[in-house]
Order: C-alpha cells, then sequence, then structure tokens
C-alpha cells in the first residue's frame, strides 16, 4: 500500500502542470513568499536564493528540503493541529518544485517573474511606544552562544503589551530570541558582573521573577494580541532579551531591537505559563533523569481549576528531547489538541498560535507526553560518549514544559479568530515522500555509505546540511553498480548533520553524526 501511494504521489506532482513548470511564473513565486525571509543576502541563511542563478545552483537541496518538509522548518504535526500564519508548502507547491528540477530547470519569461524581495530592516509596528536597542555586541563564539541582554522600558507607569516585534541586528547570527519582563535588580547585577555587554545565561535569564513575554525565530513576524488583551508590564520593570548565537561565528556584530506597543488603558490580562512542567506534583514519573545509552518518556498533568481562553502554545525542551505533544481531556473526555512534534529539534522551537482562540473548560486534564533520546543513535546528543542527563538549566542539562499564552475565559472567546486565510494542503497522501536511508557506519569519522533497495544504476545528486539548514557540501555521483552511495566526510567538524540524496523521482535523506 504504502508503495501504490508512493507511485500516486509522483504521479500527483509530475502531472499537477500540463508542461513543466518555469522559474519565473512558478518557482520563483513560492520561494520568495516562502523562503527569502531568511535565504536572502544577508539573512540567517547560508546562501540566497533570490534570483535564477542562485536558485538553480541548489535546485536539488531544494527539491529535498521541500519534499522532506524540512523547509520552510516547521516541527508541529499539521496533520494533529492547523495554526495561524503557519509557514509551510503546500503539497502543490512542492510538487511544482520537483516537477521544475526533474524538468531541467527551466527559466521561463524573467518579464513574468515576481520583483526581488529585499532584506527587511524596519519595524512592521506603527507607532510603537518603545523601541528599545540592545548595546552592541561582537559575537565571537565556537559553541552555541546564550547571552541575555537588559534593557530598560522606562515606563513610570503600568502598562499593557498588545504587540510585540523582534528586529535582529544581524540575522546571519541571531538564531532565536526569547524576551522577558523582569521587575527585580536580578538581570541588572548579572549584567553588571560580566565584563561583556549582557551577560551568559541558558534556558532562562537566571531570575525567577522573569516571565516570558515573546519569542522570535526565523521568519517571524510581529505578535499582535487580539483587540482588547494584553500583557501587565508593571512600571519600572526591564526587558531581558536572550538570544542564541550559533558556533562558528567570529567577530560579527550584533545589535538586536525589541519594539513595544503598549497602553494604559487596562486590557483583558493574559499570562504566558508553563502550566505543564517538570515539576512535582505536575510531573507524573519523575524526577526527570535520563540515564546515559537509555530512550525515556515522561508525563505531566495539570488539572484547569476554571474555563480559560487559550491564544498560543509553546513546547520547550533541550537537546536530547526526540518528541513532545499536548493535549487537553475534557470532563466529557473530549480530547483538545494543542501541539504534537514528533520528531523535536531544539534549533528549530518556536510558538503556535492557533487560528480561533480556544476554549478550555474548568475540570479539563492539561496533558503532556515527552521522550528522550539519550544514546549515540541521537544526532543532537552533546555527548559522546553518553553521559546521564537531569534536570536543570545548563546546555547538557534537560526540560519538559509546554507554555500556554492564556485569559480567564468569558463568552464568546472561542469565537475570536485570529487568522481566516485558507488552509494550504498538507496531506500526506499527495506529497512526495521522502523514505528513511540506512547511513553506516554511524557516526562516521572518514567516509559515509548511504544505502537503499531502490538505488539504481545512474546519476544522483546528494548534500550534507548542518541542523540550522546550512548546506556544507554538494555533489553528483554516477552509480555503476550497487545500491550505495559513498560520501567523503572527512573534512566536516565534529556535529551533526543530515544528509540527502536525489534520484529520478524520489528523495533519500538521513542523519549522520560526525566524530
Amino acid at each position: 500500500m504504502k508503495k501504490f501511494i508512493l507511485v500516486l504521489s509522483i504521479l500527483f506532482a509530475s502531472r499537477a502542470f500540463a508542461q513543466t513548470p518555469n522559474w519565473s511564473e512558478h518557482v520563483a513565486p513560492i520561494l520568495y513568499k516562502n523562503c527569502t525571509n531568511c535565504h536572502i543576502e544577508g539573512g540567517i541563511a547560508p546562501f540566497s536564493l533570490v534570483g535564477y542563478e542562485k536558485a538553480v545552483a541548489y535546485a536539488g537541496g531544494i527539491k529535498n528540503a521541500t519534499a522532506s518538509r524540512s523547509m520552510p522548518p516547521w516541527p508541529a504535526d499539521l496533520q494533529y493541529q492547523r495554526y495561524a500564519h503557519e509557514r509551510v508548502l503546500s503539497n502543490e507547491e512542492i510538487g511544482a518544485i520537483a516537477a521544475w528540477v526533474d524538468g531541467g530547470t527551466p527559466k521561463g519569461d524573467t518579464t513574468k517573474a515576481p520583483a526581488k524581495p529585499v532584506l527587511k530592516k524596519g519595524g512592521s509596528i506603527t507607532n510603537p511606544t518603545r523601541n528599545l536597542k540592545m548595546p552592541d555586541y561582537s559575537v565571537k563564539t565556537t559553541t552555541d552562544e546564550y547571552r541575555c541582554f537588559v534593557l530598560p522600558t522606562g515606563f513610570t507607569k503600568d502598562q499593557f503589551l498588545t504587540a510585540i516585534e523582534v528586529i535582529p541586528g544581524n540575522l546571519r547570527v541571531v538564531h532565536h530570541a526569547l524576551i522577558f519582563h523582569d521587575t527585580t535588580a536580578k538581570p541588572s547585577q548579572l549584567d553588571a558582573a560580566d565584563p561583556k555587554p549582557g551577560y551568559l545565561s541558558f534556558g532562562g535569564t537566571g531570575s525567577s521573577s522573569s516571565d516570558l513575554i515573546g519569542i522570535w525565530v526565523p521568519g517571524s513576524e510581529p505578535y499582535f494580541f487580539p483587540t482588547g488583551f494584553g500583557i501587565k508590564l508593571p512600571k519600572n520593570g526591564n526587558i531581558v532579551l536572550q538570544i542564541h548565537y550559533p558556533g562558528g561565528v567570529n567577530n560579527v556584530v550584533d545589535s538586536t531591537r525589541v519594539i513595544l506597543k503598549t497602553t494604559t488603558i487596562p486590557q483583558r490580562p493574559v499570562a504566558i505559563q508553563p502550566a505543564l512542567n517538570h515539576n512535582a506534583p505536575n510531573l507524573q514519573n519523575g524526577p526527570l533523569y535520563i540515564p546515559a545509552n537509555q530512550v525515556k518518556s515522561f508525563n505531566n498533568k495539570y488539572d484547569l481549576p476554571v474555563d480559560v481562553s487559550v491564544f498560543t502554545v509553546g513546547p520547550h525542551m533541550h537537546l536530547i528531547g526526540s518528541s513532545i505533544k499536548a493535549f487537553g481531556v475534557t470532563t466529557n473526555k473530549d480530547t483538545i489538541r494543542f501541539v504534537d512534534i514528533p520528531k523535536w529539534d531544539f534549533h528549530w522551537q518556536r510558538s503556535y498560535t492557533f487560528r480561533n482562540v480556544l476554549k478550555v473548560p474548568g475540570g479539563t486534564s492539561l496533558r503532556g507526553q515527552a521522550s528522550y533520546n539519550n544514546t549515540s543513535s541521537n544526532p543532537f546528543n552533546p555527548s559522546n560518549p553518553p553521559q546521564a542527563v537531569s534536570l536543570g538549566e545548563g546546555t547538557n542539562d534537560e526540560m519538559f514544559l509546554v507554555y500556554f499564552w492564556y485569559t480567564l475565559y468569558q463568552p464568546g472567546d472561542e469565537n475570536i479568530v485570529i487568522d481566516n486565510a485558507g488552509l494550504k494542503n498538507v496531506s500526506k497522501t499527495s506529497v512526495l515522500k521522502t523514505e528513511t536511508t540506512r547511513i553506516y557506519p554511524n557516526p562516521s569519522s572518514d567516509f559515509a555509505w548511504v544505502s537503499d533497495v531502490r538505488f539504481a544504476e545512474g546519476p544522483l545528486q546528494w548534500s550534507i546540511t548542518d541542523m540550522t539548514g546550512k548546506m556544507i557540501q554538494h555533489g553528483s555521483d554516477v552509480l555503476q553498480s550497487g545500491k550505495h552511495c559513498k560520501i567523503n566526510v572527512s573534512e566536516l567538524t565534529t556535529g551533526a548533520y543530515q544528509i540527502s540524496i536525489q534520484q529520478g523521482n524520489t528523495n533519500y535523506s538521513g542523519r549522520l553524526l560526525k566524530q
């Protein structure tokens, strides 16, 4: 049956167009709308996809990444729940890209191509209350760096936050950011103790009084609360901006901004809290401890005492997390689906806003399920050989949190529409499938062999990307006999990578751990 569905999928992609799609009319609009927020000169992605020549240079990789749905990054399972402002490709868009690549990447009439996108530099929020800029910071790190910057709000009266936007100072080095509000002196003390601008802190701000008020990841748009709602920001507070800078950055200056729109007019207060967390009695089978060389799962639970209205959900784990799911079970035994991430990737964590405000009745049991893979088969495992992992905020520690953006329910809240745009077709039965291959040895130090029974004699293209999506190597080969491909990985630095192979209408992919 799976093979039959795969054949139908390939036929669907190849027959969706009367003629081969071209770049100007079919592919450029897809890339410019969905990819070039990051893949643009000066953007966080390692290469630009603006213009035909640049897109063609990565045509095979684009087909592989879109067919596997690893790009654009959207880890949540859309068969489980749909969200506002989804940054995903439809099956038809994926099929168009595949047909363009398989058809020889025709350019088409360039007069019909959309205007080239330009790098966004300014904010989108009009008439902001505050435009806060962190001090210039020269990023120089060989490993992941998490640095907090303290930005005084200057508010002498309590405010309600109605919109928030983050403008990265340098998209090449800002991987993601968490925005907190804090009214204590602790963040300023930590800042003063660090000789550099800001201070190092992984996981949180170092202050138990910091309240999360926003998240930024590549491609994020400003977050606008529904009319009449907002997060209360007590006077005389600080914004604490925590930025993740990836390793391999050498003297690149960042000057990220946080834009706030607030009002002194009282709004219905929104809170962001990890209602599902790793503390007792919430964690059902704790403590959160994963021995070396084990795969272990945990459950947490929280019974709602009152009706609430939920806007957004945000799951959080660290590096050895492998999956996370959150849902609610009402007193009538109905299930309210929040989020399901079957393949957790710490580098692409984000929040998910619902298309309509969700009413969650009092008495509902919020449930969380999380799995952790603390073996060498987990390409994100920071320890080799694996070491025991327990609860903590350090890089090598773990967490199990699900944040909820919520307010107390009022009748009619469930009718508040956040996004009424049409949904894209992302059904699993009509998209080119990416099959898992066997890659060995894994971990590897010199050469990696990629094996699959469907390999055939003839040409193929291969690519290697790191866990941020950066293309590290790519090439082509012609298989003379056998059903395997040999790739030299000796020049890769130690870490986790994705190997993708395209042959004909089929894509092959898998994870490689380089020793």
